[in-house]
């Protein structure tokens, strides 16, 4: 459960989302996107309230949020070009999408966006059959193609190795910082908060218990995020 999350992204914000299991931080992520109904509160996207939003109106808006999961969301019996234009739907609608009938600008922006993510000839490749890194690359290109103004990433390098965790973190801030895109990113590891999000949120039972720059985020600060799990400090820092 979260309640009294006061927080505004500026466009091109990267901002990192932090705090032990069970903070809120996913919720958090899926309430904005109403994924999970939030019981009382607003939220806010470019002026538009999207709590009161009827369903037709709701999927509209959903397209300026693009939703990068941690359980990668693909299918995966389905190529990597399948996947990544699926996130068409919004605009192509479901039918056409079922029918894989897709428009051919989109076709050829997603040929684009998988060269720029790093999976050029892998198009055809059943997304099954890719590593996890790989997957995190085609769920970035996904949300990309719905043309987001704010991206929600939920624990991108969850189960990845600590270098293709950067590599990750790497083009999801490139990426924003060259499409001007705000970001909410749920990060449990706070050395890679610390690098690429240049402000930190903490929740504590959802609550946010910090909210600013990473260059703030000592040893003090962890004790009032994670309570009884920073004893480790160093540990949580990375020193």
């Amino acid at each position: 459960m979260i309640s009294g999350v006061p927080i505004a992204l500026d466009p091109k914000e990267i901002v990192g989302l932090i705090g032990a299991s069970g903070a809120g931080k996913s919720t958090l992520l899926r309430a904005v996107q109403r994924l999970v109904e939030p019981e009382s509160g607003q939220i806010f996207l470019n002026g538009v309230e999207l709590t009161g939003l009827p369903p037709r109106e709701l999927r509209g808006a959903r397209r300026r949020l693009g939703m990068i999961f941690q359980e990668h969301a693909l299918i995966g019996r389905l190529s990597v070009m399948e996947n990544v234009l699926a996130g068409t739907l919004g605009r192509t609608g479901f039918w056409r999408s079922v029918r894989r009938r897709f428009d051919p600008e989109d076709v050829q922006e997603a040929f684009g966006l998988l060269e720029r993510v790093g999976l050029t000839g892998f198009e055809d490749s059943r997304c099954d059959e890719l590593s996890g890194g790989e997957k995190q690359r085609v769920g970035i290109a996904r949300a990309l193609i719905q043309h987001p103004d704010v991206l929600l990433v939920d624990e991108p390098t969850a189960s990845l190795d600590p270098a293709t965790s950067v590599r990750i973190m790497s083009l999801i801030t490139e990426i924003c910082l060259e499409r001007g895109l705000a970001a909410l990113i749920n990060l449990h590891d706070v050395p890679l908060a610390r690098r690429f999000c240049p402000r930190i949120v903490g929740l504590l039972d959802g609550q946010v218990v910090f909210d600013g720059p990473a260059s703030a985020l000592d040893d003090a600060v962890l004790q009032r995020v994670y309570g009884d799990e920073a004893v480790g400090g160093d540990e949580i820092l990375g020193h």
